[in-house]
C-alpha cells in the first residue's frame, strides 16, 4: 500500500526583496515501512533554522520538528520523536525532513516553515 505525502507550494513576497522556500518533492508516494524524505530549501534566508508541519485534512497544522544548522539535535512537537521523525541540514539554508517506517497515519501534506528576520515575517513553503 502506498502512504502520500504532499507539500504545499507557495511563497511570500516581503518588503526587503523576494523570499522563497522550496520543497522537493511536491508529492512523494512511498510504501508503508519505507522511509520518506523531504527536503526544503529557505531561499536567501540564513542563519535560522527549519521548522517542519504536519496537516491532514480538515485539521490545523502539527509542529513536528524544528532544526537550527548550529544546533547537535532537532526540537520536537508534541507527539513526535525520534527515531520515526528527524530533521537535519546540508546548508545554513538546505534542511531535509526523514520520516521512517511510514504508515498510513503519516499520510499528510508536511510543510517547512522558517522566520525571515529581515521582513519579520514567517516564510512556509
Amino acid at each position: 500500500m502506498l502512504v502520500t505525502l504532499c507539500a504545499i507550494i507557495t511563497c511570500l513576497t516581503c518588503v526587503s526583496g523576494v523570499t522563497v522556500v522550496t520543497q522537493k518533492p511536491p508529492v512523494l508516494s512511498v510504501r508503508k515501512g519505507e522511509t520518506a524524505t523531504m527536503d526544503c530549501n529557505l531561499g536567501t534566508v540564513t542563519d535560522t533554522g527549519a521548522f517542519w508541519y504536519k496537516q491532514t485534512p480538515g485539521g490545523v497544522p502539527q509542529f513536528v520538528v524544528s532544526f537550527y544548522h548550529s544546533d547537535s539535535s532537532p526540537y520536537y512537537g508534541s507527539g513526535f520523536s525520534s527515531p520515526k521523525f528527524t530533521s537535519t541540514h546540508q546548508s545554513t539554508t538546505d534542511y531535509r525532513l526523514i520520516i521512517k517506517n511510514v504508515e498510513e497515519g503519516d499520510s499528510a501534506v508536511y510543510y517547512c516553515e522558517t522566520w525571515d528576520d529581515s521582513a519579520k515575517e514567517d516564510v512556509s513553503q
